[in-house]
């Protein structure tokens, strides 16, 4: 006679003990070696409704089609755990379509008794579920009730399984609750989409999910991102069972903020604003007062053809007294970025030049970068130990409390200085060569980029290419980083040198290469006091 041999486990509270698929079928395998044995698919899904395992289904099917006339399972519950799939099992029993019934942990005799005992069996595990389910309501209500989410924890935030049963929490996850919040600020502005703050925050944050046994570590997906600005607990509520309740968790935006997101998104019926791509507000500010720049949108009428254009326009936001009443229009401020990429542009020969020369000075670059570090490690050591020593003299009564606190202040403020170097240099030690080139390809390909990309690009150039944007009397003044700096005093004059050398006529090979290894030298010569850039 032939067996199906039926495994399964599903993801519900009350099955997180059952033993897994592979154990349910090595057990199988190993208690009935004798029985020609017929193995299904496992599968995994609640028994708790019926009609929502299509493997079982499919195996009755194949028992009423007498393909096989037995089960070979774990358990009875592993069969059924609801009225109507037990039914259809112990009929088909009654009625011959079954003729013996194989368990691992439950002995079946199929007989009038043993029937009514497998009925018994099956009742009890549908009872179980049924209770467990409403315990677990009740359990989840009286927790509603203090304040605190039932379940898993939001991105950003922490469960406490340190805590007794019913006396858990919800906590700030230390590593992720500012990022998360930072991605709910870029969307209040109303400058950015989903996809982009995601870009943002995978890209330039790093920004990874909280790794559990089974899942995370990795970047959150965009609709998991979605999933963040639609759920209303950051906003110190609590979503459950179509009501929304006042929560006990610290919040990230006031409900107010959470709205206008809603808003922004297109949610709840309500009309999506019209936004517009402000490419350039951010970096700029004000040359009088300090304040940041910000941009509004004119519509001006043209007669001669009927149309309605738009034009965005950049001022100071004037928070503090200041005389400044002009603008600059995005073409203005585009025509003089385009001034500044054009001093720092370079042919692609210079810029492969450079990092053949710097991927052969890696591993010296490493070296130095290790010694840094181990220099301010043991700084950042010595000065602990003075922070130490300066709390036993005052619990000696060497010193009174004023001369511990301003001794202690100055200490903990170099404390905090020397680890942010540490890290810093940590961080320039693995990517000051991938820095590095970015700061040359900008310098080869950024301007054209720039005159060709969308929006997102040419913000993203505009960004990369300064440390200071000022705006002042209708001009914007742009500081390049540092490392620009050479490229603008050196390059022109070697750049015509190379071209001469180019359509120069000569000799030899010899004497060719001659002519542009000393071009390649002065180059390289130029940069050499600031070819590492930092961040």
């Amino acid at each position: 006679m032939k067996y199906f041999l039926y495994t399964r486990k599903s993801t519900e509270e009350e099955e997180k003990q059952v033993l897994s698929l592979d154990t349910q079928l090595d057990k199988a395998r190993e208690i009935f070696p004798h029985l020609d044995i017929i193995e299904l698919p496992p599968e995994s899904a609640s028994a708790f409704k019926p009609g929502n395992r299509p493997i079982f289904d499919n195996m009755l099917e194949r028992i009423d089609a007498g393909e096989a006339h037995g089960i070979v399972a774990w358990h009875p519950d592993r069969c059924s755990r609801n009225e109507i799939e037990a039914a259809a099992i112990t009929y088909r029993l009654r009625t011959g379509k079954i003729l013996d019934l194989k368990f691992c942990s439950y002995t079946f005799d199929n007989s009038p008794e043993g029937i009514m005992m497998l009925q018994m069996v099956m009742s009890q595990s549908q009872y179980f579920s049924a209770k467990l389910s409403k315990d677990v309501k009740r359990g989840n209500g009286q927790k509603i009730k203090m304040g605190w989410k039932p379940g898993w924890a939001p991105t950003g935030y922490l469960n406490t399984p340190d805590l007794e049963k019913g006396s858990k929490k919800i906590v700030i996850d230390p590593d992720r609750f500012t990022l998360v919040k930072k991605m709910w600020e870029l969307m209040l502005t109303g400058n950015y989409s989903v996809p982009q703050i995601w870009y943002i925050a995978t890209n330039d944050w790093g920004f990874t999910l909280r790794k559990t046994r089974k899942t995370g570590g990795g970047p959150i997906s965009r609709t998991g991102l979605y999933g963040v600005f639609t759920n209303p607990f950051y906003a110190g509520l609590i979503r459950y069972n179509d009501d929304v309740h006042k929560g006990k968790q610290k919040a990230m935006i006031t409900v107010a903020e959470y709205d206008r997101v809603q808003q922004l998104l297109g949610r709840k019926g309500k009309p999506r604003p019209k936004t517009h791509d402000i490419t350039y507000r951010g970096p700029m500010v004000c040359g009088e007062c300090g304040c940041t720049i910000t941009a509004e949108v004119k519509q001006k009428y043209l007669k001669n053809s009927g149309e309605t254009r738009e034009y965005i326009y950049y001022h100071c936001t004037r928070k503090r007294p200041c005389s400044q009443r002009g603008a600059m229009t995005e073409k203005e401020i585009e025509q003089e970025t385009e001034k500044v990429l054009s001093s720092i542009t370079i042919l692609p020969e210079f810029r492969d030049w450079a990092l053949e020369v710097l991927s052969e000075n890696n591993d010296q670059e490493i070296e130095d970068r290790t010694s840094v570090h181990e220099s301010q490690s043991k700084a950042l050591l010595a000065t602990q130990k003075q922070l130490d020593n300066l709390t036993k003299m005052r619990l000696k009564d060497l010193i009174n409390d004023e001369e511990y606190i301003e001794q202690r202040e100055k200490l903990s403020a170099e404390t905090r200085r020397l680890k942010e170097l540490l890290l810093d240099t940590q961080e320039r030690a693995e990517k000051w060569l991938e820095l590095t080139e970015k700061a040359f390809d900008i310098a080869t390909y950024a301007r054209q980029n720039f005159i060709d990309g969308d929006a997102e690009t040419c913000r993203e150039i505009f960004i990369n290419l300064g440390s200071s944007f000022i705006l002042k009397d209708n001009k914007l003044s742009i500081q390049p980083h540092e490392w620009f700096v050479p490229i603008q005093k050196e390059y022109p004059r070697i750049e015509q040198l190379f071209r001469e050398v180019r359509t120069r006529k000569y000799a030899s090979s010899k004497e060719k290469t001659a002519a542009f290894t000393a071009v390649r030298s002065q180059w390289l010569r130029g940069l050499d006091s600031n070819q590492r850039p930092r961040r």
